[in-house]
Formats: structure tokens, sequence, C-alpha cells
């Protein structure tokens, strides 16, 4: 029998992120492990956000759920592939955020035990993995600029900015006046109101790279509306959930650039399956962040590293937000990519002593 281990974990940001919903310092997530019979030991992470926000998933939502439901059934389920696990898990309905973390760990396990990197057991390509860097609501135009300034000299390779109504035109433009030449996208977060379109026609104007999830995840239609009155591409996040509402979204002509967040769909497990879709339809894709800690920024890069991820993902380095991360070496951005690792399962070591004195609850299934 498989020992599942979960910890909530708080680490500090090193600056307040803030989205069109809400702002925060810190982050708590849960890190979940599986180990196997014969010691060998598969890590994942739960990063949803504190709030029911972003979704309907908070942390002690996910802490719940998998106490009660996903813990016991991936202590008690026999598995050889996560694919397996994940269709044991599936009896839990919605809940995305929860089963990444156990589906995650199942892939990590399953690496580790192959004595493969991950990005190899998912079918990844490349040694590195291109990144770009989200970009939070800042105070002034001044202070989003220093922002864009600092990351453009990183090195990063394209900026997000999260936009807001009253935050987007203007701090769009100087933006793209400061630094032409850098690939530069938006994010509404679904914050907009499909009955006004005008923010968008504007900012169609301003040679976007894409406009991500401008209207609420379930208004397919809007976003169908929009994509036939602009040239920019939009860009689905929090309408797709499940493979199946891809497929919806594909049909429908809803957008032209597709996120693949592993937090959001459940896990690694149905992120290969949109991608794989999103392939076929020849929809470009990238993987978009959660500000995870060290265990899902690694499963991030290994995903990355898949043939279909033709843009920027949000893979980047630990640095940009946490002073120390949970692995032993941060994952390191150098000229605008992050080197996919060639060890065995996640690639990054956890570093234990760190996560206990930063752990604030726990729970063992045995």
């Amino acid at each position: 029998m498989m020992r599942v281990s979960l910890r909530r974990v708080r680490l500090p940001l090193v600056h307040q992120f803030r989205t069109s919903s809400h702002a925060k310092r810190f982050l708590e997530h849960i890190l979940v492990t599986f180990e196997a019979a014969d010691g060998t030991v598969g890590w994942g992470e739960i990063a949803s956000p504190s709030g029911p926000f972003y979704s309907a998933e908070t942390v002690d939502s996910c802490w719940a759920v998998s106490r009660d439901f996903l813990a016991p059934i991936a202590q008690r389920t026999r598995w050889e592939h996560p694919a397996e696990l994940a269709a044991a898990m599936s009896k839990v309905r919605g809940n995305h955020f929860a089963r990444s973390g156990f589906d995650v760990a199942a892939w990590s396990l399953f690496a580790a035990r192959s004595g493969i990197p991950l990005s190899r057991a998912l079918g990844g390509t490349r040694s590195r993995a291109e990144a770009g860097v989200s970009l939070g609501i800042e105070s002034t135009i001044d202070e989003l600029l220093a922002q864009v300034s600092a990351r453009v000299a990183e090195g990063y390779r394209r900026i997000k900015l999260k936009i807001a109504p009253g935050w987007d035109v203007a701090p769009v433009r100087e933006v793209r006046a400061a630094f032409p030449s850098v690939p530069v996208h938006v994010d509404a977060n679904g914050a907009y109101d499909s009955s006004d379109m005008s923010a968008f026609f504007a900012l169609d104007a301003l040679g976007l790279l894409m406009i991500e999830q401008p209207f609420a995840p379930r208004d397919l239609l809007a976003h169908v509306a929009l994509q036939k009155r602009i040239s920019t591409p939009v860009c689905l996040d929090e309408s797709v959930e499940e493979v199946a509402d891809l497929a919806t979204a594909l049909t429908l002509g809803a957008g032209r650039i597709l996120n693949i967040k592993v937090s959001r769909m459940g896990g690694l497990t149905p992120a290969l399956r949109a991608h794989e879709l999103a392939r076929s339809a020849g929809v470009p894709v990238w993987c978009g962040g959660m500000h995870e800690f060290g265990i899902g920024r690694a499963a991030n890069v290994a995903l990355s590293s898949l043939p279909g991820f033709t843009l920027p993902s949000d893979v980047s380095g630990s640095d940009k937000y946490y002073a120390r991360d949970v692995t032993t070496h941060p994952i390191v951005c150098t000229d605008g990519h992050v080197d996919v690792p060639s060890a065995p399962g996640l690639g990054w070591e956890p570093d234990l002593e760190f996560i206990e004195s930063q752990t604030v609850d726990r729970l063992t299934v045995t």
C-alpha cells in the first residue's frame, strides 16, 4: 500500500501581486507526497488560490476534499500508469486544483520509478522551456513600467500584464510605447462585461500577442463575438477546465490560443489530452501558472517541453515570487529560458527541512 501525505505550506511573496479580483502578499499551497513500498517518493502541489476568486476552489476546500476523498482513493488504488489513478479520481467531480496535486504526484512517482525525467515521461522534446513572466496591477503606471523594465532586463521573452476595468488601455499603451519590440499580452481573468467591448477594440490596435480571458468563464459566446471583431487572438484560460470544454470552444471559434494550466485542468493527465487536441486543431498553446512553489513549477517546466507549446510559458524563475523556494535549488531563468532537467522524476529535489519549517498543517494516510 502507498503512503499518502499532505502538507499545507505557507510562503511570503517578494512583491504583492494584484489581479482584477484581489491582491496577495503570501500563498498557502498543499504539497502532496506518495511514498511507494520501495521507498520511492513522488511529489505534487495543489496550487489553489486562498479565496474563491479565480475559481470556486480554495486552500480550505482542497484540504477537505484531499483529506476526505482523494487521499483515501490514492491510498487504496493500485495503478501502474498515472492515467489509471486519474481515472479513479475522476469519480470526484470538479475540484480540479485538488486533483491536480495528486495527479502530478503520480506522474512524479512514475517517472522516478522508471528512472526517467518527468519531461520524457510526458513525451517532451525540448531541453529548454521558453519563459514569459506575469505582472500584476500596480498602483501607478510608472511602477508598472519599472517592473516591466526589470523583467525585460532579465531576459524574459514575453510580458503578461493583468488588466481590469479602469486599468487597461492607458497602462498597456505606455508599456507598448516604452518596449515596442517586446511581446506583450494582457489577461483580464474574466473581469469584463460582454455588453461593452470598447476597451478590447482599443487594445486591438496595440499589437498584442493575445488577449486572455476577457469575459466570464462560461460566456463562450461573448468570446466568439469578440474574436470575430478583432485581429488579436483571444486566449482562453478559466473557460477550459475539462477537455470537453476545449472541444466546445474550438467548435465555436471562441479563441485562437489556449493557456493549458495544469492546476486548472486537474493535472498533467488532462493537460496532455488538451495539448494533443489543440495541436491537432492547429491551436498554439502555452503553460500558465498559479505562482506555484518549486514542485508545481517543475511540473509546468516538464509540460512546457512538449512540441505543441510554441509560445512562452509562465515558468519564470523562483526568485520572481519567492525569496526561498521549497526545492534545494531554485528554478532559474537564464536568457529567457528554463532548462528542462534530465534527472529522474521532477528534476528538482524538495528541501525537506525548509518545507517542514514552513508547514502549518499536515496529514498522513497509510
